[in-house]
């Protein structure tokens, strides 16, 4: 095993090779799923993967198709009506 694999940051993942024998093939981790920025909570439609994975697919599979990609559904409607309420007022 090469030093620069010794360490955790490089995920071991073990396969069987069609000779029989069991080789270990070396992945970067995933990183964290994505979090509202409001809430906290996970958002969904958004892929777990590395820049490079992410950079292949296309706009559409990168994130969700409404006005504010970041935010859960949740708090996307609370920021709307906040706006809409702002506007009402004045």
């Amino acid at each position: 095993m090469k030093p620069m694999y010794r360490s955790r940051s490089w995920r071991r993942k073990y396969v069987r090779t069609p000779g029989g024998r069991v080789t270990i093939h070396f992945e970067r981790r995933k990183p964290k799923v994505a979090h509202c920025a409001m809430c906290g909570r996970p958002l969904n439609g958004i892929p777990r993967g590395r820049p490079s994975e992410i950079g292949k697919l296309s706009k559409t599979q990168k994130r969700p198709e409404r006005p504010m990609p970041h935010l859960c559904p949740e708090c996307m409607r609370k920021v709307i009506k906040a706006q809409v309420r702002a506007q009402i007022e004045i």
